[in-house]
């Protein structure tokens, strides 16, 4: 059980709901991503996302296209966000899951990348763009490397799409709360609850939603019935805003802690641990 697993078990334990925030790796800088994350995990994150900057994130909106386009000017690499991760491990033992594409990871060699994961205590990777019927040599070698694999299930996803995805991925699934690319949105659909129910009767993975959450608001009704709430934009937003100035830390963390608080409201009915 790795860092992930064990995160999602203590909390169906406990009847709380996971708050994982996204941030880009390397935004504005490698540095000052290393001492955000101690301090995400502080202010109540659960497991962390680090998207790998990639020059045609396809799957991203313009506030997260514009995050990996400031860390590319400083040429930050997979390679420097593994060893990244390995750095902040003598600080944290919080999960993290790196959210990427396919040609980064083709890149760096799916054999490579696991054994280099693995030394440096990252726990799972979410490869936007690769199709599960065409990953089972990624996913077998992630799993002897104990590195979980995360899969994305749409809201147009089929039955028998939605049985595949749930059981190829590891730690947990990630639900996009709506089509099209990631950002804010005002409000959550009506449609998402039943998705995620429904996905969570596949062999009880855990289900996160993403994607348009922005608000405590959302976060807490998402976290009535989900297993997970992600974050993403609306913190990259922050940290573009702000950048590596002395009130940024400060402000970005009283941010994610709104958010945090707001996920971690009990489930109605859940049972103490």
């Amino acid at each position: 059980m790795n860092r992930i697993e064990k995160r999602f078990k203590d909390l169906k334990e406990r009847g709380e709901t996971a708050f994982i925030p996204f941030i880009t790796a390397g935004d504005p800088t490698l540095e000052f991503t290393a001492r955000l994350v101690p301090e995400l995990e502080k202010a109540g994150a659960d497991i962390i996302e680090f998207g790998v900057p990639f020059s045609d994130p396809m799957a991203d909106g313009v506030v997260n296209q514009e995050a990996a386009q400031r860390a590319l000017k400083h040429n930050v690499s997979l390679h420097d966000i593994v060893r990244t991760v390995g750095e902040l491990r003598a600080k944290t033992q919080v999960p993290i899951v790196l959210f990427t594409y396919f040609n980064p990871i083709m890149a760096y060699g799916f054999e490579a990348l696991a054994a280099d994961c693995a030394r440096a205590g990252v726990d799972g990777i979410l490869c936007v763009d690769l199709p599960p019927e065409e990953a089972g040599d990624y996913n077998r070698i992630m799993s002897a490397n104990n590195i979980c694999t995360i899969y994305l299930i749409a809201p147009t996803s089929t039955d028998d799409r939605v049985e595949l995805i749930a059981k190829q991925s590891t730690g947990f699934v990630y639900y996009v709360s709506r089509t099209g690319v990631t950002g804010v949105q005002s409000e959550m659909q009506a449609s998402v609850r039943p998705m995620v129910e429904k996905i969570q009767r596949h062999k009880g993975v855990p289900v996160a939603v993403g994607f348009g959450i922005s608000t405590p608001e959302h976060a807490a009704a998402v976290a009535e019935y989900a297993d997970g709430v992600i974050v993403g934009s609306a913190i990259v937003r922050k940290i573009g805003e702000l950048g590596d100035t002395p009130n940024a830390l400060p402000q970005i963390v009283a941010f994610v802690k709104s958010l945090a608080e707001a996920t971690k409201r009990r489930k109605a009915g859940a049972v103490s641990g």
